[in-house]
């Protein structure tokens, strides 16, 4: 075995922790067999040590070597420092594997990374809020965003954890599509928080993301409805899941890369816009929990997305130059229509597409293809442009009409979360679009069911139900709902005034 180092042969001749791990606690593989290289490892953990760590390995001697050394450090390691392990750590270990045979030590950093992720997310909710204030759990996506927010965080001196989560994707999709949850997107983010010096944990999140999210994704646009998965996303299931990790990590405040700011004002937590008008993502924060609120971090809520990327070339993140990732994360290439045709049972359904009147004025292939608002591709003529008015599911039928038709001053809302009192003395606005203008407010009357209607000294140019709108007031956000079809309105207090 010419050319690997005293440190290798070590562990090629008296392996440490090789072979099976009766009644394992966590077991993680990586490789498969059919390519030449696969290792498992497999750990015993008491309270927060690995009390014991065995492996199995297939292939090549670089990952028999570096998954016997990877033994030897995590028996009797911290969880902490089993979250910190490395495959450079590995490498530097066995004195250098080489660009060629560096591998071995990426396949058992991943296989230990897959063990723990097992063990922490069978875990999910069985801890409380912990007392360690000075920890912090902070978002990894892989991207250069999350890199730089844990960066300011570990440099402001928090004890920082980095948590990824494994969410769904779709299983027709091309691998090349599925940015939020790939291998490549999950080893960044592993690699970025050892490269920062910190713990790192993944959690699985694909069951929880597919029913907190996708299938209502799903359901809504059968229903004529448009949906915001993102913000559903983290109203119920991402910032769940984040704090359920933390609590495992012992961590009791959370970070995320949004751009975004938390503002507190006599005991009361609210999400604010960003200094970054461009970037801002408070939208998209609007509905989460009161509760989870106050234990957010925004670092990046003061920087321009230029700043950003300077830091991180600064600190030479390997984030620094990612690319910015898709808006709904799940859905694929060609967008949501094709996503919902292979996993909604979706056919082709010719309908009419009508106009106010509802004269026929054309045909189209199903109605989950529009959405209201929408201008561009709807196939029919007219004397001025035509806009989608409206979508009846139950008909298969669209509606169309001139923009002017869009127009209205009011917007109701259910499944309101309340944030904050709103001042009356002072203006208002609302956004119903991510990216949409700031629309000026006149009136909000709470109702029964947390629900709301709001008049508008603004008319909307299109309010497409099942949309999020949110309401800020001086830069803050002070509620947040879903746009609905009706409303029946009886005067009760929510909390909004």
């Amino acid at each position: 075995m010419s050319g690997y180092t005293a440190q290798v042969m070590r562990h090629l001749v008296d392996p440490v922790g090789a072979g099976p791990l009766d009644a394992a606690d966590a077991v993680g593989e990586s490789g498969a067999v059919a390519c030449g290289d696969q290792v498992r490892i497999q750990l015993s953990i008491r309270g927060r040590r690995v009390t014991a760590a065995r492996f199995l390995a297939f292939g090549c001697p670089a990952a028999t070597a570096a998954a016997s050394l990877a033994c030897e450090r995590l028996s009797g390691a911290t969880l902490d420092e089993g979250l910190s392990l490395s495959a450079t750590d590995l490498d530097r270990g066995l004195g250098g594997l080489g660009a060629a045979r560096r591998h071995g030590a990426d396949l058992v950093a991943d296989a230990v990374a897959r063990a723990f992720e097992g063990w922490f997310s069978a875990r999910l909710g069985d801890a409380g809020i912990p007392l360690r204030r000075d920890r912090i759990a902070v978002a990894m996506s892989g991207g250069v965003d999350s890199a730089v927010a844990a960066l300011l965080l570990r440099d402001a001196g928090w004890d920082v954890v980095g948590v990824t989560m494994r969410l769904w994707h779709d299983p027709a999709a091309a691998a090349a599509e599925r940015s939020c949850c790939s291998p490549e997107t999950m080893r960044m983010a592993r690699e970025t928080s050892h490269a920062l010096g910190i713990p790192h944990v993944a959690i699985d999140a694909a069951d929880a993301f597919r029913q907190g999210v996708v299938d209502g994704f799903i359901e809504g646009y059968a229903k004529g409805l448009t949906p915001n998965p993102c913000v559903v996303c983290n109203g119920s299931v991402r910032f769940r899941l984040l704090a359920q990790a933390a609590a495992l990590v012992g961590a009791r405040g959370l970070a995320t890369g949004h751009y975004a700011r938390v503002v507190r004002t006599g005991g009361t937590a609210t999400i604010a816009a960003a200094r970054d008008a461009a970037k801002d993502q408070s939208y998209m924060l609007a509905m989460l929990p009161p509760a989870v609120v106050a234990r957010l971090q925004f670092p990046l809520g003061d920087l321009t997305k230029t700043e950003v990327r300077e830091r991180a070339r600064c600190a030479s993140l390997v984030a620094a130059e990612a690319v910015e990732s898709q808006e709904v994360c799940f859905v694929g290439q060609g967008g949501y229509v094709p996503f919902l045709e292979r996993n909604a049972g979706l056919a082709d359904r010719p309908g009419d597409i009508v106009d106010a009147d509802g004269v026929p004025v054309g045909r189209h292939h199903g109605y989950w293809r529009f959405t209201v608002g929408q201008r561009k591709g709807i196939g029919v003529a007219g004397p001025e442009p035509l806009y989608v008015l409206g979508t009846d599911a139950a008909a298969n039928r669209v509606t169309v009409g001139p923009r002017t038709a869009l127009a209205s001053r009011r917007v109701e809302l259910v499944d309101v979360v309340c944030h904050a009192p709103l001042d009356p003395g002072h203006a208002f606005e609302l956004r119903v679009r991510y990216r949409g203008r700031p629309l000026a407010g006149r009136s909000l009357t709470p109702t029964d069911d947390a629900s709301a209607v709001i008049e508008l000294d603004d008319a909307t140019d299109g309010v497409a139900p099942g949309q999020t709108a949110v309401v800020y007031q001086d830069g803050r956000v002070i509620a947040a709902g879903t746009i609905a079809t009706s409303h029946s309105p009886h005067e009760v207090s929510c909390g909004l005034v």
